[in-house]
Parts: C-alpha cells; sequence; structure tokens
C-alpha cells in the first residue's frame, strides 16, 4: 500500500463509495471535484460534508486522506444546453441520449484530473463512472475510459491508470460495497450526506436519502436501495 491515488470526487453516492474504495487500498489519497455551471452548487456544498464526516468517522482513512483541489471551468457549463446546466426539463433526445448528457464533462474533468496528478507524481486516478447502470452517457463507458487511459499516458510521457471500481458494478452493488468497505457507518454517511439529484432537492428526505424521487438520479438510487434493504434486513 505504497502508492497513491487521486479520486475524482463530486460528493454523489458513486464518487464516496469510490473514495472510500481508494481509502481502503492506497497509502495517500486526495481528491478533486468541478465547479463547471451546473444548474445548482447543493453537490458541491455536499462534498465538503462527506470530507468532514469521512475524517471525524473513520480515523484510519483520515490518515491517508489528503489534500483537495476544486477546480473552475464554467465554459464548460457556458457551450452545454444540458439539463444539468440550464433550466430544462429531463428528456429523451432524438440520438437516443438524455438531454442531461453533458458533452465532453468526464474527458474534461480526466484531462485536468490527470495534469494535477503528473505535478503530484500519482499514478492512479479513480472515477466512480458505470457502464452497468447508468443513464447511458458514451463518456461513462468502460471503452471511453481505456481509451483516455491511453491517450492521457502518451501525452504525459507518464503511465497513468484510471481506476473504474463501479464499471460493472449496479447500484445495488454499490450499496454492497459501501457497506463492506466501512460497515453501516458509511452506508448511513452515503445516504443521508451525498447528493444525488439532478434537481438539487434536499428538502424531502427518502429512505434513500435525498433528492426530487423523480428525476433519472433518484430513480436509480432509490431503485438500487430497494434491492438492497431487503437484505440488510435478513442479516
Amino acid at each position: 500500500m505504497s502508492e497513491a491515488a487521486l479520486v475524482l470526487f463530486s460528493g454523489g453516492q458513486d464518487s464516496t463509495t469510490c473514495l472510500a474504495w481508494a481509502l481502503d487500498r492506497y497509502e495517500r489519497v486526495e481528491t478533486i471535484g468541478f465547479n463547471y455551471g451546473q444548474r445548482h452548487s447543493i453537490e458541491m456544498e455536499c462534498r465538503q460534508d462527506v470530507l468532514a464526516a469521512i475524517r471525524t468517522q473513520f480515523p484510519n482513512w483520515a490518515a491517508r486522506l489528503g489534500s483537495d483541489l476544486v477546480v473552475d471551468v464554467p465554459t464548460l457549463g457556458t457551450i452545454s444546453e444540458t439539463s444539468l446546466t440550464r433550466e430544462a426539463e429531463f428528456r429523451m433526445q432524438a440520438d437516443g441520449l438524455p438531454n442531461s448528457f453533458v458533452p465532453g464533462r468526464n474527458l474534461v474533468f480526466l484531462t485536468f484530473a490527470a495534469a494535477v496528478a503528473y505535478r503530484r507524481d500519482i499514478k492512479r486516478i479513480v472515477t466512480g463512472v458505470c457502464e452497468t447502470d447508468y443513464s447511458g452517457y458514451p463518456d461513462c463507458r468502460d471503452d471511453t475510459m481505456k481509451a483516455m487511459q491511453v491517450a492521457l499516458s502518451l501525452g504525459l510521457e507518464r503511465r497513468l491508470v484510471i481506476e473504474t471500481p463501479l464499471m460493472w458494478v449496479d447500484k445495488l452493488r454499490t450499496w454492497e460495497l459501501a457497506e463492506s468497505l466501512g460497515g453501516p457507518t458509511l452506508v448511513e454517511l452515503v445516504r443521508t450526506r451525498t447528493h444525488s439529484c439532478y434537481l438539487g432537492d434536499r428538502s424531502h428526505e427518502h429512505d434513500w436519502g435525498y433528492g426530487c424521487g423523480a428525476c433519472p438520479a433518484c430513480e436509480l438510487r432509490r431503485a438500487g436501495w430497494m434491492a438492497y434493504r431487503p437484505q440488510t434486513k435478513a442479516r
């Protein structure tokens, strides 16, 4: 456990689980987040709350959790006509993708993360993208991640590894992974402190956490929790 990792951390369920995964494996873990012109700032507020909770509730991990960096890339939101960067109703587009897809978002995030990792002598970049249980975003696919790993390694003349712990994991398995890493304490932290809702709703609390309950992100999170919850009661 001598390596370091940089985690793309948004304050959501997936990135928080990935952060725990990295803290369980690597000696030094840093985090990076992005202000990209998203329509609400709730996730940016939640990410600080989650980081603080990890430091207080998991002392062993706190010793490994290093610095956090937030990068401002507002131009991405300016050029994106999406329901995540504009006041628009969520819908499917003619190309079969949801209008919540922000073109190039993960590609931009990984490029900035790679530049930071290069300067800090970090080889591993961890991201919560998933092809198993997701909204159909092409920049979350395994092929995209492999291509980015090759391109960034070539462009920086340094071997980088993009870790995707959730790539083949659905939301049920994501809840289970959180439990296996940090027990009920981490599950409760994920449930109550992380944010997934596209609308930024923190006024409605459900069994699975806070959110509007109707957007695609809330629906995925709820379905995973409903599949996970009966198993927790059976144990």
